[in-house]
């Protein structure tokens, strides 16, 4: 029993030391296992091509930030190396661009259908349209193709594929609106609630009183589309929807737009160019009741034109107080003055934007003489390339808008609708130059150089260029109603929507409106 005894001390201590020597062993499998996987790392990272490669700046220990970086990453036992982006699509059932689109936000289901009667010129049907398409998404309608105004002054006879790009217009609002070319056969006799949207409404106009209609009716006309929307207070979808079918997709028709790129590579073959809207038509000048520097006949001539059109409601008008408010469009004269005091040179290329110049050459002479390489579309186009456009006025107002927004520069000399909409679009793809002349007191320097008091050259130029310096086109917020106005004046006085989509439609890169640059939401 002794010798057991003393055997069995004995080997305890052999125990002790086999277990010891075990531990070890495994703690130096442990420790080489994750020096190799350390060491092992770099070799499967992903070698990425030379233009996309890290910088790999030296440090004082002799290795890169790079491999420094790496060190520190230890990747677990069991991880496998990453995937590159490459190698996505051929892991997965699904392609890797679908990763990365954002989610489809489709229309509801149609309650009915909404017919669209559009009224104006073109760059007010334009926008009635575009208010259309969004009214169209707030009361879940199937948008018909729009009518085109045809009752207008300009008695244009086109009809919406003439002016605009059907197909493009329907396919690329596909996922926000539904539309349909015409009212399917068993709508088309159905009794209709023809109805005048309110000026400026909102979305519980729309949503309460209009969408109410579908209870009796299945279809919906809207009488007229101008200002039927407000510009202001609706939610960022559907003011981004109205950018979207602004600026994305009422694009022109290709015949249009093939015409109008010629016309711009024409006027660039020049130099950079200005597009002035001289708005110095017998329709405008007559309805302004503007007859500064006319005739006696003239004027006459125009104030007949005024009193034989029914919807233009105010007959008598006195001019120079117009002016003096800043009411009329500048004239051609003016024009000429106020493109000296700018500092632009004799020889810069302008495209005049605009239907035939009332007065012709008896009013046009100045500017000629001051700025000879002035353009049109007659002069740059033959008869022959112009001749299927040349009895649509809202077909040749595009090639205006066209070469407009294309422009190096562009000048309104009167507020109207074709000003608003360039402006609009030129903010819209990143604030290109626009000068608006302050009509109010420009006029008063004028009136002071026809005087005597004031000197053209630097005298003139110095407060010219000061009145203008914050007035071309940087980037700020759309202006709201004047303060102190009530009910729909407040409304009107607001800076349309489509004057300035920023910054519903616009994503600012900089902090500051007033320096930082923008690029539009697509």
């Amino acid at each position: 029993m002794m010798a057991q005894a003393k055997r069995r001390c004995r080997a305890v201590p052999v125990m002790r030391k086999m277990i010891t020597c075990a531990i070890c062993a495994f703690a130096m499998v442990a420790v080489l296992s994750v020096h190799v996987h350390v060491q092992v790392f770099p070799s499967r990272v992903p070698v990425l091509p030379d233009p996309y490669k890290l910088p790999t700046t030296t440090t004082q220990k002799g290795m890169t930030e790079q491999q420094q970086s790496w060190s520190r990453e230890v990747v677990p036992p069991h991880s496998k190396a990453p995937i590159a982006p490459h190698q996505l699509e051929s892991v997965n059932a699904v392609p890797a661009l679908k990763l990365w689109k954002p989610p489809s936000n489709p229309p509801g289901e149609s309650s009915g259908y909404l017919l669209v009667h559009t009224n104006g010129g073109l760059n007010q049907m334009r926008a009635g349209i575009c208010d259309m398409v969004a009214v169209a998404r707030i009361i879940h309608a199937t948008l018909v193709v729009p009518e085109l105004d045809k009752n207008s002054f300009w008695q244009d006879t086109s009809i919406f594929s003439d002016v605009f790009d059907e197909d493009y217009f329907i396919s690329s609002l596909a996922s926000d609106v539904k539309i349909v070319r015409k009212l399917p056969k068993d709508m088309s006799g159905v009794t209709k609630a023809v109805k005048h949207f309110r000026s400026w409404s909102g979305m519980d106009y729309y949503k309460e009183e209009i969408s109410s209609l579908w209870e009796d009716y299945k279809v919906i006309r809207a009488a007229k589309s101008d200002s039927r929307l407000a510009n202001n207070n609706l939610p960022p979808d559907i003011q981004k929807l109205r950018c979207r079918a602004c600026y994305e997709a009422l694009r022109f028709s290709p015949q249009i737009e093939a015409m109008g790129k010629l016309l711009v590579d024409r006027m660039r073959a020049y130099g950079p160019y200005i597009a002035l809207h001289l708005r110095y038509e017998k329709d405008m000048l007559a309805f302004s009741g503007c007859t500064h520097g006319l005739s006696v006949a003239e004027a006459d001539e125009l104030k007949k034109i005024r009193d034989d059109t029914s919807y233009w409601k105010i007959k008598d008008i006195d001019s120079e107080e117009q002016r003096s408010k800043g009411y009329c469009p500048l004239t051609p004269t003016e024009v000429a003055m106020l493109l000296t005091a700018l500092g632009y040179p004799s020889n810069t290329p302008i495209y005049i934007a605009a239907g035939e110049i009332y007065g012709g050459d008896a009013h046009m002479g100045e500017l000629l003489t001051r700025y000879p390489l002035l353009m049109s579309k007659e002069k740059l186009a033959s008869v022959e390339e112009l001749e299927r456009f040349l009895k649509h006025a809202s077909q040749m107002a595009a090639l205006d808008y066209i070469v407009s927004v294309a422009s190096a520069v562009f000048i309104p000399t009167y507020s109207g609708n074709m000003a608003r909409a360039v402006e609009g679009h030129r903010r819209y793809l990143g604030h290109q130059k626009t000068v608006t002349p302050d009509r109010k007191l420009l006029v008063r320097l004028f009136d002071k150089v026809e005087r005597g008091k004031l000197r053209e050259g630097r005298p003139l130029a110095t407060r010219v260029i000061e009145l203008h310096k914050k007035r071309q086109g940087s980037p700020r917020k759309r202006k709201g109603p004047i303060s102190g106005t009530k009910g729909m004046d407040r409304f009107r006085s607001e800076e349309s929507f489509y004057v300035n989509p920023l910054p519903d439609c616009l994503c600012q890169r900089q902090s500051s409106l007033s320096t930082g640059t923008s690029s539009a939401i697509r």
